[in-house]
C-alpha cells in the first residue's frame, strides 16, 4: 500500500519539477517563432498590398473593363480581385540596382491568373529575402508606346539581411538618377521627427487602416489624373538587388520614366520591418 501510494507522489513531484523548465523552453521556442513570423508576415503583407495595388490601379484607370474584375473584401474595403486580361512575356537589364520587368498584353482569363500568380510568387520570395527597393506599375499607350502614367511604391527595410559585396561600376561617372532619388529619400526621412518604422507592438488593425487610406487615395486619384485615351497596356517593374536570383521570365529594363511629367506623393504605411511610400507620376494632356 505504501509503495503504491508513494509512486504517484514521486511521479507528481517529478512532473512539478519539470513543468517550469518545460514552460521556459516552450516560451523561448514561441518567442523565436514570433520573431521569424513577424518578418515573414510583414513581407507577405507588403507583397499582398502590391497585388491589390496592381488590380486597383488597372481598374480605376480603366486599363481593362470593369467586368474583367471581381470584388473581394479586404482592408475593410471592397477591393478588386482577379482580372481577365494580361499575359506575361519575357522582357528585357540595368546595373547595380536591377530594374526587372514583366511585360503584359491582352489575353484570356486563365492566362492572366497565371500571370499575376507568377508575379506575386516571385515578389513574395524577393520581399522575404529583403531584395526589393521599389515596385513600379507603368501604364503605356499601345499606339504610341509613350508612358503616360507611373505608379511607384518605395520599400524601405528596417533591418535588411546582410548582402554580398557587389562589384564597383566600371564607369566612375556621376550618381545615377536612382541613386540620387534614394539619397533624397534618406535625407527627407532623417529631417522629419516621425519614425520611419512602426513599433514592434503596432496593432495589425492600425496597419490595415493605413493601407486602406492609400487605396482610398488611389480611388480618389481620378479627380486629378488626366483621363487615359486610347488603348493602354501596363508593365510591372521591380527594383531588385543586383545579386537577386532572377527567373527567366524576368529581364532587365529601363526605368520607363514619364518625360516632363507631374508628380504627386500619396500616403504610405509602416510595419516594424517595412516602410512603403507611394508616388504617382503622369503626363499632362496635350
Amino acid at each position: 500500500m505504501d509503495k503504491e501510494a508513494r509512486k504517484p507522489s514521486s511521479k507528481s513531484a517529478s512532473s512539478k519539477d519539470k513543468r517550469p523548465k518545460d514552460k521556459e523552453k516552450d516560451k523561448a521556442k514561441d518567442d523565436s517563432k514570433v520573431h521569424k513570423l513577424s518578418l515573414k508576415g510583414s513581407s507577405r503583407l507588403v507583397a499582398e498590398f502590391f497585388q491589390y495595388s496592381i488590380h486597383t490601379i488597372l481598374f480605376q484607370r480603366g486599363v481593362y473593363p470593369a467586368e474583367d474584375f471581381t470584388a473581394v473584401k479586404k482592408y475593410g474595403l471592397n477591393m478588386l480581385g482577379t482580372i481577365a486580361s494580361p499575359l506575361g512575356q519575357r522582357p528585357s537589364k540595368i546595373k547595380t540596382r536591377t530594374k526587372l520587368t514583366f511585360r503584359s498584353i491582352v489575353s484570356a482569363d486563365d492566362q492572366v491568373k497565371a500571370y499575376i500568380k507568377k508575379i506575386m510568387s516571385q515578389l513574395d520570395k524577393w520581399m522575404i529575402g529583403g531584395k526589393i527597393s521599389k515596385l513600379v506599375i507603368v501604364i503605356t499607350d499601345k499606339d504610341t508606346g509613350e508612358h503616360v502614367e507611373r505608379w511607384q511604391f518605395d520599400v524601405q527595410i528596417s533591418a535588411p539581411p546582410p548582402k554580398s559585396k557587389s562589384k564597383p561600376p566600371t564607369d566612375p561617372s556621376a550618381p545615377t538618377a536612382d541613386e540620387q532619388e534614394q539619397q533624397q529619400q534618406q535625407e527627407n526621412a532623417s529631417s522629419t521627427n516621425a519614425p520611419l518604422f512602426a513599433e514592434k507592438d503596432k496593432p495589425e488593425a492600425e496597419i490595415q487602416a493605413e493601407i486602406a487610406a492609400i487605396f482610398r487615395q488611389i480611388t480618389a486619384s481620378v479627380t486629378f489624373l488626366p483621363q487615359l485615351s486610347g488603348d493602354c497596356t501596363f508593365n510591372v517593374l521591380v527594383y531588385a538587388d543586383a545579386d537577386s536570383d532572377v527567373p527567366v521570365e524576368w529581364g532587365d529594363s529601363d526605368a520607363k520614366e514619364i518625360e516632363n511629367g507631374e508628380r504627386v506623393q500619396l500616403r504610405g504605411f509602416s510595419t516594424a520591418n517595412h516602410r512603403v511610400d507611394t508616388l504617382v507620376s503622369y503626363r499632362l494632356g496635350d
